[in-house]
């Protein structure tokens, strides 16, 4: 069970406050550099410059050698990247963002791994074949629960915000099947996500929640948050 969330930080709240930055930075770059590379970085793409999560989630992950790994919402391809770097021999990314995808292309192509990864525009799981399985699956997920009524109005809405937690519903129910018989599934969260409903969406499942690695970190003097990387497994 993942720990008790701290606080009383809004998850819209601080959503709203970085998609603010993403749409009104005017200084941010076309480039930047992460884990040690240098990575392309297109307009409308989630850039990993303004939140650790992506630094933190890919230096996480346990990638298989010679293995299988699927990623969920690649945005500009570090961890799909690092998967192909760091020995799987197939990767998949996927997006729904056009822009994601394309902007992951780029860095598949700078780093020379097309040999063995590829980027694919869909819907969570929707463009895959069905008989596509993988020994990891991971999802950095829009952990924002936003009001019941609201509308990702853009691409990049969907990288933050999660109306009603649909999209972790579907992700709990239709990743495990994603998986080959001893395959990993693993979710990038953070305190000021809905702990509770995605516990209780793990639950109708058939999935525990397991806390692989936290980290807090203070991305501005008045705010602390936990940064969690959870594995769900078959109960």
């Amino acid at each position: 069970m993942p720990p008790t969330d701290h606080g009383d930080i809004s998850g819209f709240g601080r959503g709203s406050a970085l998609l603010r930055r993403h749409q009104e930075d005017t200084a941010r770059p076309q480039e930047f550099t992460l884990l040690g590379r240098d990575w392309y970085l297109l307009d409308g793409v989630f850039s990993p410059t303004y939140t650790p999560v992506t630094e933190l989630f890919t230096s996480w992950l346990p990638y298989p050698a010679g293995g299988s790994f699927l990623e969920v919402g690649s945005g500009a391809g570090v961890t799909a990247v690092t998967a192909a770097l760091s020995g799987c021999g197939r990767v998949t990314a996927l997006d729904i963002a056009a822009a994601a995808v394309e902007n992951t292309r780029r860095n598949i192509g700078r780093h020379h791994v097309g040999d063995r990864a590829r980027a694919v525009h869909s819907d969570l799981f929707s463009a895959l074949d069905p008989e596509d399985r993988y020994d990891v699956v991971f999802w950095n997920s829009n952990f924002a629960e936003a009001p019941g009524d609201f509308v990702n109005e853009s691409d990049l809405h969907h990288a933050f915000f999660d109306p009603g937690y649909e999209a972790h519903r579907r992700f709990v129910e239709e990743a495990p099947d994603r998986l080959t018989p001893n395959g990993r599934l693993f979710l990038g969260f953070c305190s000021i996500g809905n702990t509770p409903l995605l516990t209780g969406l793990c639950d109708r499942a058939g999935l525990t929640v397991e806390v692989v690695r936290s980290e807090r970190r203070s991305p501005d003097p008045d705010t602390t948050l936990d940064f969690r990387l959870l594995e769900l497994r078959r109960a």
